[in-house]
């Protein structure tokens, strides 16, 4: 009787040293291993807004956008994040911009949108870019969508990037009819707006001119002495020695004689 006594309590003995051991082990495990720390996530409206500290703010110090050069050496998968990012920054702009309007506030830093775009302007370019450089290589072509110029209906040349139709151009009626067979540009209304818009764009060329040969004149009035290579090189269109001989490009000064 007292000797299966003992053996309960050796065998009660050994299990608690044995647990105490492991217990100690797991704590010096424990104690060398370094926590992972994540950034809280935010899956509500509240993502929509800025962060409240900027609410009342007047003036909130931004950067700048993304240049070509430093989006050029990123990957594509860093590009895919980034474009995301400013994304729901732009959203979060505009929905700022909103509710700064809806309580008759003003908005701060507004070129803050101006900055995002850019930078969302700038991914596109270089994603083109290496699409382009990618269909080069594998097929000798660009990739692009293919593009014609095309007289609009003012009459007007411009870029028309194709596109797939359900309907071919011969058996769309509505559109031959009016577009080729009567002819927008040979209608008297387009003949009247191209007279008027090549009149007007004329008259911007020929005020420009008339401003650049004036103020050459102002310019020689004020310095005689102006080195005349550097104003050949900012006025090419103005003739320079004409503009010297004119009454307004007389200084008041005395010649030396």
């Amino acid at each position: 009787m007292n000797f299966s006594l003992f053996k309960t309590l050796t065998r009660r003995t050994f299990s608690i040293c044995l647990h105490t051991k492991n217990s100690t082990a797991a704590s010096n495990v424990t104690s060398k291993t370094k926590s992972f720390h994540t950034t809280a996530e935010r899956k509500d409206l509240m993502e929509f807004f800025d962060i409240k500290k900027n609410w009342n703010e007047t003036n909130i110090k931004v950067g700048r956008a993304w240049r070509l050069d430093e989006l050029r050496i990123k990957s594509n998968t860093d590009l895919h994040k980034l474009w995301y990012v400013l994304l729901k920054e732009r959203n979060m702009l505009y929905t700022m911009e909103h509710e700064c309007n809806e309580n008759v506030r003003l908005f701060p830093n507004p070129e803050r949108i101006d900055k995002v775009q850019d930078s969302m302007n700038n991914i596109e370019t270089v994603v083109r870019e290496r699409n382009i450089a990618y269909y080069k290589l594998e097929t000798g072509e660009t990739g692009e969508r293919p593009a014609d110029d095309v007289v609009n209906a003012f009459g007007l040349r411009e870029q028309y990037q194709q596109k797939e139709y359900y309907l071919p151009k011969f058996i769309n009626t509505r559109w031959v009819r009016p577009y080729l067979e009567h002819g927008y540009i040979n209608s008297v209304a387009v003949k009247k707006f191209l007279r008027l818009y090549n009149e007007k764009k004329h008259n911007e060329v020929r005020k420009a001119r008339n401003r650049n040969y004036n103020h050459v004149q102002q310019l020689l009035k004020r310095f005689p002495n102006i080195d005349m290579s550097v104003l050949t090189a900012e006025y090419p269109d103005v003739d320079i020695e004409k503009a010297k001989r004119t009454r307004k490009a007389r200084g008041h000064y005395m010649p030396k004689y």
